[in-house]
C-alpha cells in the first residue's frame, strides 16, 4: 500500500500547509480523535483539512477494502492508543503507516468491499430511521417546553407583548424582570493543578462545564480543599440553583442544568441562585433551555476569539416570571411528558446502539475472513 499526505498543488491553499490535496478514489482518514472512526473514499478530486490523512492505495489494494480495514475496531483502537495531546488527541502518519493490514487477493477484496457496501448501506438506512425518530421526539419535547415556559398551560389566557424579541408574547398576568432582581449570579475559577494543597478526593465537589449536558447535576469528578475554596475565592453553591455554560464555541455555551448537590464551579460556568420564592430553579432551567439560541447569538464574539456569556449579561437578562404556583405546575407538566417519552427514547437508543455494534462487527468479520467469499458473493 502507498499512503501519504500528497504534495501541495501550486497556487492553492494547500501550498501553505493549510490543506491536503486528494484525488478521486483516495481514502481519507481523520487523525484527530481517531476513536470517532471517520473515514471515506473521495468521490472526486479536492482539497481537505490537514486533520485528514490522504491515502493513495497501490494497484494491489482495493480502495474500498482499505476503507473498511480502517473502520475495524481493532485498527481504530490501535490508532487511538497511539495518539498524543490530551484535549485534541491526534494520531501520526508515522504510526498509522507502520501498521500492518490484511491483504487477500484483489478479487477477494472486491467481493468483500461489494458485500460490505450492500450490508452497511442497509444498516445505515435503519440507523438513519432510528435517528430521525429520536430527532422527532426531541423536537416534540423542545416544542412543549418552549410553549409552556412562555405561554403557560392555559391555551386561552390573554397575552401581552413581553418587550423581548426572543420571548414574544406572554400571559398578561405574568411579569418580566431581570434575573438580577430574583437571583444571585456568579462564577468560579480553577485552582492551580500543580498545587497539591488545593485538591483532595475527599474534598468539596468542583464542577466544570461538561456537567450541563445532564440535568440535574448530582455527581462531581474532581474535588477541592477548604484551602482552595478560601484562597481561590470559590463560591459554595447550595441547591436550588441553575448552572449555565458560559464560554467557548462548543455546544455547552448557553446550556443550563439544575444543580442537585452543594458544589463549587470553574470559570467556564455561571451559577444562578434564586434568592426569592418568586423564581423556581426548575422553571428557570427550562426557560433557559428555550432561550439557548438567544444566549448563543447574544454572546457570539464576546471573550476575545471565543464566544462568551458574561455574568452581567445573565444578570441583566429579562425573563418572564409566572406566579410561583404556575411555575411548579409548568415543571410538573414537563416532567409528566418526559416520563412518557423517556422509555421510548431509551428503547430507540438501545436499538440504535445494537445496529452500530452490528455494523462494526460485520465489517470486522468480513475483512478478517470470518465470512466465506462465496457467501458474500451470493
Amino acid at each position: 500500500m502507498i499512503a501519504s499526505e500528497p504534495k501541495a498543488d501550486k497556487d492553492s491553499e494547500a501550498e501553505t500547509g493549510l490543506a491536503n490535496v486528494f484525488r478521486e478514489g483516495d481514502v481519507l482518514f481523520g487523525k484527530l480523535r481517531p476513536y470517532l472512526a471517520k473515514a471515506c473514499q473521495a468521490p472526486r478530486d479536492g482539497v481537505c483539512s490537514t486533520e485528514l490523512l490522504v491515502m493513495q492505495p497501490a494497484e494491489a489494494l482495493n480502495p474500498r477494502f482499505l476503507l473498511y480495514e480502517l473502520l475495524t475496531p481493532d485498527f481504530v483502537g490501535a490508532v487511538d492508543a497511539s495518539t498524543f495531546g490530551a484535549r485534541m488527541p491526534r494520531a501520526s502518519w508515522d504510526f498509522i503507516g507502520s501498521l500492518e493490514i490484511r491483504l487477500p487477493p484483489l478479487e477477494t477484496q472486491s467481493i468483500i468491499a461489494n458485500y460490505l457496501d450492500r450490508e452497511t448501506a442497509r444498516i445505515d438506512r435503519l440507523i438513519a430511521a432510528k435517528e430521525r425518530m429520536l430527532a422527532l421526539l426531541e423536537e416534540k419535547r423542545a416544542a412543549l417546553i418552549s410553549r409552556v415556559v412562555t405561554r403557560g398551560l392555559d391555551p386561552n389566557v390573554p397575552l401581552k407583548p413581553s418587550g423581548q424579541e426572543w420571548l414574544g408574547e406572554i400571559p398578561a398576568h405574568w411579569q418580566v424582570q431581570p434575573i438580577k432582581y430574583l437571583a444571585v449570579v456568579g462564577n468560579g475559577s480553577t485552582p492551580s493543578v500543580d498545587n497539591a494543597d488545593y485538591w483532595d478526593d475527599q474534598g468539596y465537589p468542583w464542577l466544570n462545564s461538561s456537567v450541563v449536558n445532564v440535568s440535574p447535576v448530582t455527581v462531581a469528578s474532581r474535588f477541592v480543599t477548604e484551602t482552595a475554596l478560601r484562597e481561590c475565592h470559590l463560591p459554595k453553591i447550595q441547591p436550588p440553583a441553575v448552572l449555565v455554560g458560559i464560554t467557548g464555541q462548543g455546544k455547552t455555551r448557553g446550556m443550563a442544568a439544575v444543580l442537585g448537590v452543594e458544589a463549587t464551579i470553574n470559570q467556564h460556568l455561571a451559577f444562578i441562585k434564586p434568592r426569592t420564592q418568586a423564581l423556581c430553579a426548575d422553571y428557570l432551567c427550562h426557560l433557559l433551555g428555550h432561550a439557548y439560541a438567544f444566549l448563543r447569538s447574544d454572546s457570539d464574539g464576546a471573550g476575545s476569539t471565543k464566544g462568551a456569556i458574561t455574568c452581567e449579561q445573565l444578570a441583566n437578562m429579562k425573563i418572564p416570571v409566572p406566579p410561583r404556583c404556575e411555575q411548579i405546575e409548568i415543571c410538573a407538566r414537563i416532567g409528566q411528558s418526559l416520563a412518557v417519552s423517556m422509555p421510548v427514547r431509551s428503547k430507540i437508543q438501545a436499538s440504535l446502539d445494537l445496529l452500530t455494534e452490528r455494523r462494526a462487527a460485520l465489517i470486522t468479520a468480513a475483512v478478517t475472513g470470518q465470512i466465506p467469499p462465496e457467501e458474500m458473493g451470493a
